[in-house]
């Protein structure tokens, strides 16, 4: 996933506030993931909000989580490599409004409240363990902006390295205007297992699967063909989604009417580019594009026939991502063959956007207008 928002790199100068009498004031979110520790510095601007800094790496966390349970020495290290990196750029921007979360790979880790406490020592860094309901309410927020005027129902998708969330949402009931606000203001349920209604969005049914491309990939790491791997990650996910079932069978397929798929993710945004022939990622042109379930099936198809060689001497794959992409590809092809629409809108932006536009949403320093990013 790129680390743009609304540009094509990240700005530096600081933006004076509507008076000019001081410059905006900047907000930091930072993800840490199972497999990347991103950050996002950035400052509001009209109905949006603009990148100051930003900050990505690969520290592969959760490595050996699904065989140990624990998270690896080697793990922790590069992790607390890069939050020492992002410590020193949130003291040198001088950030006060700051949200800095962990997820899938820290709620599981037997030793993750130790790892927590090590971070907060040697970075001085104060990271959250998030529930799986507030990461995928994070996710419907930063995927927000991408919501069609004429979308009556929306599925939103985010496969993270550690597991995926699946949000259905219900717009049926909102103006066409406001949908996009409908969806920011959605807000946690008094109990762990709900998202509450907000301005007539309704959660219909949501799932998180504790499966993402790192753990699935690792659960059948000693499979050593190829397309007999792919075919175990796609049927053990599948059995993973049996309690998420928003519509039954018996709606007669009227969940179809009016429905958008959003999908967040490095695999979502990797497929994207292959399908447009990318051999440089562009995310101006990945983000908001739309493919359909048969494109998305070419590409995996394309994918399997390169195998786990040509796959990392791709460009448009990377080695960084050939080993996890087929887990993910496994997850978004099981999903779309059990949910079928017509066209996948890809999404590059995850939890740093949602945090970002969910603390400035809280703050009221986001004026109306159409949200952006």
């Amino acid at each position: 996933m790129g680390d743009q928002s609304r540009q094509t790199g990240a700005r530096r100068q600081r933006r004076r506030s509507p008076r000019g009498d001081a410059p905006a004031p900047l907000y930091a979110a930072l993800d840490l993931g199972t497999n990347s520790c991103r950050m996002l510095v950035a400052q509001p601007n009209g109905a949006h909000f603009d990148i100051v800094d930003a900050f990505s790496k690969s520290v592969r966390l959760g490595l050996e989580l699904e065989r140990t349970g624990a998270l690896s020495n080697a793990g922790i290290s590069r992790t607390l490599q890069a939050l020492h990196v992002c410590s020193r750029k949130l003291k040198k921007l001088g950030v006060r409004r700051m949200r800095l979360v962990a997820t899938e790979a820290c709620r599981r880790a037997t030793n993750g409240k130790a790892f927590l406490e090590q971070i907060r020592h040697e970075t001085g860094l104060r990271l959250e363990v998030i529930r799986p309901e507030e990461e995928a309410r994070l996710a419907v927020i930063s995927c927000a902006p991408l919501v069609s005027p004429d979308a009556r129902q929306v599925l939103v998708i985010d496969i993270g390295g550690g597991s995926t969330e699946l949000v259905w949402i219900d717009l049926s009931e909102v103006e066409a205007t406001t949908r996009i606000k409908a969806m920011i203001g959605l807000q946690p349920g008094k109990q762990a297992q709900a998202l509450l209604e907000a301005r007539g969005a309704r959660v219909i049914d949501w799932i998180s699967v504790p499966l993402g491309v790192a753990t699935l990939l690792q659960r059948y790491a000693d499979v050593e063909d190829d397309s007999a791997r792919f075919a175990l990650m796609s049927c053990y996910f599948e059995e993973q989604m049996d309690a998420f079932s928003p519509y039954s069978t018996g709606t007669n397929g009227q969940w179809l009417d009016g429905l958008q798929m959003i999908g967040t993710s490095g695999t979502v945004t990797t497929v994207g580019a292959m399908h447009l022939g990318l051999r440089r990622y562009d995310r101006q042109r990945v983000d908001g594009m739309g493919m359909g379930a048969a494109d998305v099936d070419v590409v995996i198809r394309k994918f399997l026939d390169l195998g786990p060689e040509g796959r990392r001497n791709e460009p448009g794959i990377g080695r960084d991502r050939a080993e996890l992409i087929m887990s993910g590809a496994a997850i978004l092809q099981t999903i779309l063959r059990i949910w079928p629409t017509q066209n996948i809108r890809v999404a590059d932006r995850g939890l740093r956007e949602g945090i970002l536009f969910s603390m400035m949403s809280a703050d009221g320093v986001l004026s109306e207008g159409q949200l952006v990013a």
